[in-house]
Protein backbone atom coordinates (compact mmCIF):
# COMPACT_ATOMS: atom_id res chain seq x y z
CA UNK A 1 0.00 0.00 0.00
CA UNK A 2 2.30 2.72 -1.23
CA UNK A 3 1.88 6.18 0.21
CA UNK A 4 1.03 7.75 -3.13
CA UNK A 5 -1.59 5.09 -3.78
CA UNK A 6 -3.45 5.27 -0.49
CA UNK A 7 -6.53 7.39 -1.20
CA UNK A 8 -9.15 7.48 1.55
CA UNK A 9 -11.23 10.49 0.44
CA UNK A 10 -12.81 11.19 -2.96
CA UNK A 11 -15.61 13.44 -4.23
CA UNK A 12 -17.73 12.34 -7.16
CA UNK A 13 -20.79 13.55 -9.04
CA UNK A 14 -23.29 10.67 -9.28
CA UNK A 15 -26.20 10.94 -11.72
CA UNK A 16 -28.81 8.23 -11.98
CA UNK A 17 -30.75 7.45 -15.13
CA UNK A 18 -34.16 8.88 -16.01
CA UNK A 19 -37.14 6.59 -16.28
CA UNK A 20 -38.54 5.81 -19.71
CA UNK A 21 -41.88 7.26 -20.78
CA UNK A 22 -45.01 5.15 -20.85
CA UNK A 23 -46.37 4.39 -24.33
CA UNK A 24 -49.58 5.69 -25.88
CA UNK A 25 -50.64 2.85 -28.15
CA UNK A 26 -53.84 1.06 -29.23
CA UNK A 27 -54.27 -2.52 -30.27
CA UNK A 28 -55.06 -2.65 -33.98
CA UNK A 29 -55.56 -5.99 -35.69
CA UNK A 30 -57.55 -7.04 -38.74
CA UNK A 31 -60.44 -8.54 -36.76
CA UNK A 32 -60.08 -6.34 -33.69
CA UNK A 33 -60.78 -2.80 -34.91
CA UNK A 34 -61.26 -1.44 -31.37
CA UNK A 35 -58.79 -3.41 -29.30
CA UNK A 36 -58.29 -0.66 -26.74
CA UNK A 37 -55.13 0.80 -25.23
CA UNK A 38 -52.07 -1.46 -24.89
CA UNK A 39 -49.25 0.99 -24.24
CA UNK A 40 -46.51 -0.53 -22.07
CA UNK A 41 -44.67 1.04 -19.13
CA UNK A 42 -41.34 2.78 -19.37
CA UNK A 43 -38.28 1.15 -17.84
CA UNK A 44 -36.69 2.34 -14.62
CA UNK A 45 -33.58 4.50 -14.88
CA UNK A 46 -30.28 3.03 -13.76
CA UNK A 47 -29.23 3.27 -10.11
CA UNK A 48 -25.79 4.28 -8.83
CA UNK A 49 -24.92 1.46 -6.41
CA UNK A 50 -22.08 0.99 -3.92
CA UNK A 51 -20.82 -2.57 -3.37
CA UNK A 52 -18.41 -3.76 -0.68
CA UNK A 53 -15.32 -5.45 -2.08
CA UNK A 54 -12.64 -6.70 0.31
CA UNK A 55 -10.14 -6.83 -2.56
CA UNK A 56 -10.04 -3.04 -2.53
CA UNK A 57 -8.00 -1.35 0.19
CA UNK A 58 -8.23 2.27 -0.97
CA UNK A 59 -10.41 4.55 -3.11
CA UNK A 60 -7.62 5.03 -5.63
CA UNK A 61 -9.66 3.56 -8.50
CA UNK A 62 -12.25 6.34 -8.05
CA UNK A 63 -9.80 9.20 -7.68
CA UNK A 64 -10.09 10.41 -11.28
CA UNK A 65 -13.64 9.24 -11.94
CA UNK A 66 -15.34 12.53 -11.15
CA UNK A 67 -18.63 11.85 -12.95
CA UNK A 68 -20.56 8.58 -12.65
CA UNK A 69 -23.60 8.42 -14.92
CA UNK A 70 -26.16 5.62 -15.19
CA UNK A 71 -28.20 4.85 -18.31
CA UNK A 72 -31.77 6.02 -18.89
CA UNK A 73 -34.67 3.60 -19.02
CA UNK A 74 -36.25 2.83 -22.39
CA UNK A 75 -39.80 3.95 -23.26
CA UNK A 76 -42.65 1.48 -23.27
CA UNK A 77 -44.05 -0.01 -26.48
CA UNK A 78 -47.34 -1.28 -27.83
CA UNK A 79 -48.57 -4.73 -26.98
CA UNK A 80 -48.06 -3.99 -23.28
CA UNK A 81 -44.31 -4.32 -23.74
CA UNK A 82 -42.37 -2.56 -20.99
CA UNK A 83 -39.22 -0.64 -21.79
CA UNK A 84 -35.86 -2.02 -20.69
CA UNK A 85 -34.42 -0.76 -17.43
CA UNK A 86 -31.43 1.54 -17.58
CA UNK A 87 -28.16 -0.21 -16.76
CA UNK A 88 -27.08 0.27 -13.15
CA UNK A 89 -23.57 1.46 -12.29
CA UNK A 90 -21.82 -0.60 -9.60
CA UNK A 91 -19.03 1.12 -7.73
CA UNK A 92 -16.85 -1.33 -5.79
CA UNK A 93 -15.49 0.25 -2.61
CA UNK A 94 -13.39 -1.01 0.32
CA UNK A 95 -15.11 -2.22 3.47
CA UNK A 96 -15.46 0.71 5.85
CA UNK A 97 -16.46 3.27 3.19
CA UNK A 98 -18.89 5.99 4.27
CA UNK A 99 -20.88 7.95 1.67
CA UNK A 100 -21.90 11.50 2.58
CA UNK A 101 -23.87 14.24 0.87
CA UNK A 102 -21.14 16.68 -0.16
CA UNK A 103 -23.38 19.70 0.42
CA UNK A 104 -24.92 18.83 3.80
CA UNK A 105 -22.44 16.34 5.25
CA UNK A 106 -25.32 13.94 5.94
CA UNK A 107 -24.37 10.26 5.90
CA UNK A 108 -26.17 8.47 3.08
CA UNK A 109 -24.94 4.93 3.68
CA UNK A 110 -22.02 2.86 4.98
CA UNK A 111 -20.43 -0.24 3.48
CA UNK A 112 -19.06 -2.65 6.08
CA UNK A 113 -19.52 -6.16 4.62
CA UNK A 114 -18.26 -8.06 1.58
CA UNK A 115 -20.85 -8.02 -1.19
CA UNK A 116 -23.08 -5.51 0.62
CA UNK A 117 -24.90 -3.30 -1.88
CA UNK A 118 -26.53 0.04 -1.17
CA UNK A 119 -28.26 2.35 -3.64
CA UNK A 120 -26.39 5.65 -3.57
CA UNK A 121 -28.60 7.51 -6.07
CA UNK A 122 -31.84 5.83 -7.21
CA UNK A 123 -32.91 5.91 -10.84
CA UNK A 124 -36.14 7.55 -11.91
CA UNK A 125 -39.27 5.39 -12.12
CA UNK A 126 -40.62 4.57 -15.55
CA UNK A 127 -43.93 6.13 -16.58
CA UNK A 128 -47.14 4.12 -16.86
CA UNK A 129 -48.49 3.31 -20.32
CA UNK A 130 -51.96 4.38 -21.40
CA UNK A 131 -53.32 0.89 -20.61
CA UNK A 132 -53.33 1.91 -16.91
CA UNK A 133 -55.68 4.84 -17.54
CA UNK A 134 -58.60 3.12 -19.23
CA UNK A 135 -61.94 3.14 -17.41
CA UNK A 136 -65.51 2.21 -18.27
CA UNK A 137 -66.15 5.79 -19.32
CA UNK A 138 -62.71 6.54 -20.79
CA UNK A 139 -61.87 3.61 -23.01
CA UNK A 140 -59.34 5.29 -25.30
CA UNK A 141 -56.96 7.33 -23.11
CA UNK A 142 -54.55 9.15 -25.36
CA UNK A 143 -51.96 9.96 -22.74
CA UNK A 144 -49.40 8.19 -20.59
CA UNK A 145 -47.01 9.11 -17.82
CA UNK A 146 -43.60 10.51 -18.59
CA UNK A 147 -40.70 8.86 -16.79
CA UNK A 148 -39.27 10.43 -13.65
CA UNK A 149 -36.02 12.32 -14.16
CA UNK A 150 -32.79 10.96 -12.75
CA UNK A 151 -31.12 12.53 -9.73
CA UNK A 152 -27.72 14.20 -9.54
CA UNK A 153 -25.80 14.31 -6.29
CA UNK A 154 -22.29 15.29 -5.29
CA UNK A 155 -21.05 12.62 -2.92
CA UNK A 156 -18.01 12.36 -0.68
CA UNK A 157 -16.68 8.84 -0.10
CA UNK A 158 -14.53 8.42 3.00
CA UNK A 159 -12.70 5.28 4.00
CA UNK A 160 -12.48 4.31 7.67
CA UNK A 161 -10.24 1.29 8.02
CA UNK A 162 -11.80 -1.81 9.53
CA UNK A 163 -9.37 -3.28 12.05
CA UNK A 164 -9.61 -5.01 15.41
CA UNK A 165 -6.73 -3.12 17.04
CA UNK A 166 -5.66 0.44 16.30
CA UNK A 167 -2.19 1.68 17.28
CA UNK A 168 -2.30 5.15 18.81
CA UNK A 169 0.82 7.12 19.62
CA UNK A 170 3.08 10.03 18.86
CA UNK A 171 5.37 9.89 15.83
CA UNK A 172 8.36 7.57 16.31
CA UNK A 173 6.67 5.62 19.14
CA UNK A 174 7.49 2.27 17.53
CA UNK A 175 4.09 1.53 16.02
CA UNK A 176 5.39 0.53 12.59
CA UNK A 177 8.12 -1.62 14.12
CA UNK A 178 5.56 -3.49 16.21
CA UNK A 179 3.30 -4.07 13.21
CA UNK A 180 6.21 -5.42 11.16
CA UNK A 181 7.15 -7.85 13.96
CA UNK A 182 3.69 -9.26 14.71
CA UNK A 183 2.42 -9.43 11.12
CA UNK A 184 3.54 -9.78 7.52
CA UNK A 185 3.02 -6.05 6.91
CA UNK A 186 6.12 -4.16 5.81
CA UNK A 187 5.60 -0.48 6.66
CA UNK A 188 8.42 2.01 6.18
CA UNK A 189 10.47 2.27 9.36
CA UNK A 190 13.06 4.89 10.27
CA UNK A 191 14.24 6.75 13.34
CA UNK A 192 12.53 10.06 12.62
CA UNK A 193 8.99 11.42 13.09
CA UNK A 194 6.23 10.88 10.53
CA UNK A 195 7.82 7.90 8.83
CA UNK A 196 4.29 6.55 8.47
CA UNK A 197 2.30 8.82 6.15
CA UNK A 198 -0.56 6.39 5.46
CA UNK A 199 -2.33 3.79 7.61
CA UNK A 200 -0.99 0.24 7.34
CA UNK A 201 -2.91 -2.96 8.02
CA UNK A 202 -1.45 -6.24 9.19
CA UNK A 203 -2.95 -9.61 10.10
CA UNK A 204 -1.58 -10.81 13.44
CA UNK A 205 -1.32 -14.58 13.79
CA UNK A 206 -2.45 -15.90 17.17
CA UNK A 207 -2.66 -19.29 18.83
CA UNK A 208 -4.50 -22.23 17.24
CA UNK A 209 -4.61 -20.57 13.80
CA UNK A 210 -6.60 -17.60 15.09
CA UNK A 211 -5.82 -14.07 13.95
CA UNK A 212 -6.84 -10.44 14.26
CA UNK A 213 -6.22 -7.27 12.24
CA UNK A 214 -4.00 -4.46 13.50
CA UNK A 215 -3.84 -0.94 12.01
CA UNK A 216 -0.85 1.36 12.28
CA UNK A 217 -2.25 4.92 12.23
CA UNK A 218 0.09 7.83 11.37
CA UNK A 219 1.38 9.51 14.52
CA UNK A 220 -0.79 11.96 16.41
CA UNK A 221 0.62 15.22 17.77
CA UNK A 222 -0.83 17.56 20.37
CA UNK A 223 -3.43 19.69 18.62
CA UNK A 224 -4.25 17.07 15.99
CA UNK A 225 -7.98 17.43 16.62
CA UNK A 226 -7.64 21.12 15.66
CA UNK A 227 -5.90 20.22 12.41
CA UNK A 228 -2.22 20.23 13.39
CA UNK A 229 0.19 17.71 11.89
CA UNK A 230 -1.09 14.60 10.13
CA UNK A 231 -3.31 13.31 12.92
CA UNK A 232 -6.60 14.95 11.93
CA UNK A 233 -6.50 13.40 8.47
CA UNK A 234 -6.28 9.88 9.90
CA UNK A 235 -8.14 10.08 13.22
CA UNK A 236 -11.29 8.77 11.54
CA UNK A 237 -9.58 5.42 10.93
CA UNK A 238 -9.49 4.87 14.71
CA UNK A 239 -13.30 5.02 14.86
CA UNK A 240 -13.63 1.51 13.40
CA UNK A 241 -11.16 -0.20 15.75
CA UNK A 242 -12.48 -2.39 18.56
CA UNK A 243 -9.44 -1.94 20.82
CA UNK A 244 -7.04 0.99 21.04
CA UNK A 245 -3.41 0.15 21.85
CA UNK A 246 -1.71 3.31 23.13
CA UNK A 247 2.04 3.23 22.60
CA UNK A 248 4.45 5.47 24.49
CA UNK A 249 8.23 4.95 24.32
CA UNK A 250 10.10 4.22 27.54
CA UNK A 251 12.34 7.26 27.04
CA UNK A 252 9.41 9.70 27.14
CA UNK A 253 9.79 12.46 29.74
CA UNK A 254 6.42 11.65 31.33
CA UNK A 255 4.62 8.52 30.12
CA UNK A 256 1.38 9.29 31.98
CA UNK A 257 1.24 12.81 30.54
CA UNK A 258 1.95 11.56 27.02
CA UNK A 259 -0.93 9.10 27.34
CA UNK A 260 -3.21 11.88 28.69
CA UNK A 261 -2.41 14.08 25.68
CA UNK A 262 -3.22 11.26 23.25
CA UNK A 263 -6.46 10.51 25.06
CA UNK A 264 -7.44 14.18 25.05
CA UNK A 265 -6.93 14.42 21.28
CA UNK A 266 -9.23 11.44 20.73
CA UNK A 267 -11.83 12.97 23.08
CA UNK A 268 -11.76 16.28 21.17
CA UNK A 269 -12.19 14.50 17.86
CA UNK A 270 -14.92 12.08 18.97
CA UNK A 271 -15.83 11.52 22.65
CA UNK A 272 -17.26 8.09 21.79
CA UNK A 273 -13.72 6.84 21.15
CA UNK A 274 -13.22 6.81 24.91
CA UNK A 275 -15.79 4.02 25.19
CA UNK A 276 -13.44 1.58 23.46
CA UNK A 277 -11.22 -0.87 25.33
CA UNK A 278 -7.72 0.50 25.86
CA UNK A 279 -4.29 -0.93 26.61
CA UNK A 280 -1.06 0.99 27.24
CA UNK A 281 2.17 -0.41 25.85
CA UNK A 282 5.45 1.09 27.00
CA UNK A 283 7.73 0.48 24.01
CA UNK A 284 11.49 0.30 23.49
CA UNK A 285 11.97 -1.29 26.92
CA UNK A 286 15.10 -3.10 25.80
CA UNK A 287 16.91 0.01 27.09
CA UNK A 288 15.47 -0.46 30.60
CA UNK A 289 16.60 -2.70 33.43
CA UNK A 290 14.34 -4.18 36.10
CA UNK A 291 15.07 -1.32 38.49
CA UNK A 292 13.95 1.35 36.02
CA UNK A 293 10.82 -0.61 35.16
CA UNK A 294 9.98 -0.81 38.86
CA UNK A 295 10.37 2.98 39.13
CA UNK A 296 8.12 3.62 36.14
CA UNK A 297 5.22 1.35 37.12
CA UNK A 298 3.86 3.54 40.00
CA UNK A 299 3.72 6.57 37.67
CA UNK A 300 1.41 4.89 35.15
CA UNK A 301 -2.39 5.49 35.08
CA UNK A 302 -3.93 3.27 37.75
CA UNK A 303 -7.15 2.60 35.83
CA UNK A 304 -5.46 1.38 32.65
CA UNK A 305 -3.86 -2.04 32.00
CA UNK A 306 -0.28 -1.75 30.77
CA UNK A 307 2.53 -3.88 29.40
CA UNK A 308 6.24 -3.32 28.77
CA UNK A 309 7.38 -4.43 25.33
CA UNK A 310 10.27 -4.24 22.91
CA UNK A 311 9.48 -5.16 19.32
CA UNK A 312 13.16 -5.16 18.35
CA UNK A 313 14.20 -7.49 21.19
CA UNK A 314 10.90 -9.46 21.04
CA UNK A 315 10.19 -8.74 24.69
CA UNK A 316 6.59 -8.98 25.89
CA UNK A 317 5.18 -9.57 22.39
CA UNK A 318 3.49 -12.89 23.23
CA UNK A 319 1.97 -11.38 26.37
CA UNK A 320 0.78 -8.38 24.33
CA UNK A 321 -1.02 -10.66 21.88
CA UNK A 322 -2.66 -12.49 24.78
CA UNK A 323 -3.92 -9.26 26.34
CA UNK A 324 -5.25 -7.96 23.03
CA UNK A 325 -7.01 -11.25 22.29
CA UNK A 326 -8.66 -11.16 25.74
CA UNK A 327 -9.92 -7.62 25.09
CA UNK A 328 -11.23 -8.61 21.65
CA UNK A 329 -12.91 -11.75 23.01
CA UNK A 330 -14.15 -10.96 26.52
Amino acid sequence: MAGSNFIDHVKICARSGAGGAGAVHFRREKHVPKGGPDGGDGGRGGHIILRGNKQHWTLLHLRYRKHVIAKNGKPGEGGLRSGAQGEDVLLDVPLGTVAKNADTGEIITEITAEGQTEILVPGGQGGLGNDHFKTSTRQTPRYAQPGEPGQELWVVLELKLLADVGLVGFPNAGKSTLLSVVSEARPEIANYPFTTLVPNLGVVAYRDHKSFVMADIPGIIEGAAEGKGLGLRFLRHIERNSVLLFMVPADADDIARAYAILLDELKKYNPQLLDKDRLLAITKTDMLDDELIAEIKPTLPADLPHIFISAVANVGITELKDKLWQLLNP
